[in-house]
C-alpha cells in the first residue's frame, strides 16, 4: 500500500464502522473553506450541531464535513484532499464518544488519580483517553487537558488499548465553568441535599455509596486547584443524584467534611453547593 493512501484507507474503515472523518493537512488542521465558503460567507452547516458534508461539495467547515458517506469520501474533491493529507480525523461526537486529550505526562498522571479508566491511544507527547457517550467540548479545562467531543474533531491514532468506559461524572464536571459565587444564605449550616420526586436511576444502593465515596476521594486528593476541584465534585454529584430524592444531608455533610480537611470554609462549601445546584436548575 502506497504512503499516500493510507489516510483513505483509514478513513474507509473508520467510516465503514460508523466514524465519521475528514482529511487532516499539515498541522494535522482541517483543509480551508472553499472560495464561496471563506469567512463562513454561505453560512455555514444549518446549526452546525451534527456531521456530514456541508452543502458545498468542497471539504469545509472542519468537523462539520466530517462523513461515514463512502462515496463522497472517494470523490472530487475529497479524493484530492487525500492525496494531500497527513493523517486521519474525525468527529468524536458524531460517532457516541468523547476524547480526553492529554497533553503530557503531568495531565497523564492527573488523569489516572482523577477519571475512571478507559481505552487509551498514545499520541506524540501524551494520551487520548476515549469515553463512551458525548458532551460539549472544551479546551483548556485544566493544564493540558482538553475535551473534544460535540462540535470538534479529534486526530485518529489507532484503536487503543482497553476497555471503553461509560463517560463518567468526572468527565462532564471538566467542561462546566466555575460562575462566580453565589451570596450564602445567612447562617447556613448546610445546604438542602437535593430536589425530591424525580426519577431514581440508581441500580442498587451501593451505587450512590460508591458514587459519594469516590467526590469524597477526588476532594480529599486534590493536589491543586481545591476550590475548582470541590465545585466541579459537588456539580457532578448533583447531575446523577440531585434529582431523585435519594442524596440526603447525611451525604452533603460528607462532602463538606470531605472540602473542609482541605482548607474549604463552610462558605465556600456553600458557595460552590448552591452554584451547583443553580447551574443544574435545582
Amino acid at each position: 500500500m502506497s504512503k499516500t493512501s493510507y489516510p483513505l484507507h483509514t478513513a474507509l474503515s473508520l467510516a465503514a464502522s460508523g466514524i465519521p472523518v475528514l482529511p487532516l493537512r499539515r498541522g494535522k488542521v482541517p483543509f480551508g473553506n472553499c472560495t464561496a465558503c471563506a469567512d463562513n460567507a454561505c453560512g455555514g452547516r444549518p446549526n452546525m450541531k451534527t456531521p456530514g458534508p456541508c452543502r458545498c461539495p468542497g471539504i469545509c467547515h472542519a468537523w462539520a464535513a466530517a462523513t461515514t458517506d463512502p462515496t463522497v469520501i472517494t470523490s472530487p474533491p475529497w479524493a484530492a484532499a487525500w492525496r494531500r493529507a497527513v493523517c486521519v480525523g474525525y468527529h468524536p461526537g458524531g460517532a457516541g464518544l468523547t476524547v480526553v486529550d492529554l497533553d503530557d505526562a503531568d495531565a497523564i498522571a492527573w488523569a489516572r488519580t482523577a477519571l475512571p479508566a478507559t481505552r487509551t491511544v498514545p499520541t506524540t507527547r501524551g494520551e487520548h483517553w476515549i469515553y463512551r457517550g458525548t458532551m460539549p467540548s472544551r479546551n483548556a479545562v485544566r493544564r493540558g487537558v482538553d475535551i473534544k467531543s460535540t462540535m470538534a474533531y479529534a486526530r485518529y491514532l489507532g484503536p487503543g488499548t482497553g476497555p471503553m468506559a461509560e463517560l463518567s461524572d468526572a468527565v462532564w464536571a471538566l467542561a462546566v465553568k466555575e460562575p462566580p459565587a453565589a451570596r450564602p444564605a445567612a447562617h447556613a449550616a448546610v445546604a438542602p441535599a437535593g430536589v425530591r420526586g424525580g426519577e431514581c436511576p440508581h441500580r442498587t444502593p451501593a451505587y450512590l455509596a460508591r458514587g459519594i465515596a469516590m467526590a469524597e476521594q477526588r476532594i480529599t486528593e486534590a493536589s491543586s486547584a481545591v476550590h475548582a476541584t470541590v465545585y466541579r465534585t459537588f456539580l457532578a454529584v448533583l447531575s446523577r443524584h440531585g434529582r431523585c430524592g435519594c442524596l440526603t444531608d447525611a451525604h452533603v455533610t460528607r462532602l463538606f467534611t470531605a472540602a473542609q480537611t482541605r482548607g474549604e470554609t463552610l462558605r465556600h462549601c456553600t458557595d460552590a453547593w448552591t452554584n451547583a445546584r443553580t447551574m443544574l436548575g435545582l
